[in-house]
């Protein structure tokens, strides 16, 4: 077992493009033992946002803090703290802060992602 708080796992830019202002955190992930799944906290800055994107795995996302919305395709959805979402596989999707705090949020993927 593990158990630490979430500020001790360092925060690093996300280096993708499309992405601005926005980090990650990799809570949980196969360096920490877990065969299946690899925990992520995404914070995105006010005006910023996750790359647009697909891959072949899924996503399950939980908003903590702010509010924003997340992309499917063309379409917007909005966001507020407590919203959960699922990303289907190859779905198109990037999750944009709009409101006047720090988007946060939990996101699962398989460890595939992780390589």
């Amino acid at each position: 077992m593990k158990v630490r708080h979430y500020e001790q796992v360092q925060q690093e830019s996300v280096d993708m493009d499309g992405a601005e202002q926005c980090s990650i955190r990799w809570l949980i992930g196969p360096d920490d033992g877990a065969p299946n799944f690899a925990m992520r906290q995404f914070d995105v800055a006010v005006e910023g946002h996750t790359p647009k994107h697909t891959h072949p795995y899924e996503h399950e996302v939980f908003v903590l803090e702010g509010s924003g919305v997340v992309l499917h395709g063309e379409t917007e959805r909005p966001l507020q703290r407590g919203d959960v979402v699922f990303v289907a596989p190859n779905e198109v999707h990037q999750f944009r802060n709009t409101g006047d705090v720090p988007l946060k949020f939990l996101c699962l993927v398989p460890n595939v992602a992780c390589s």
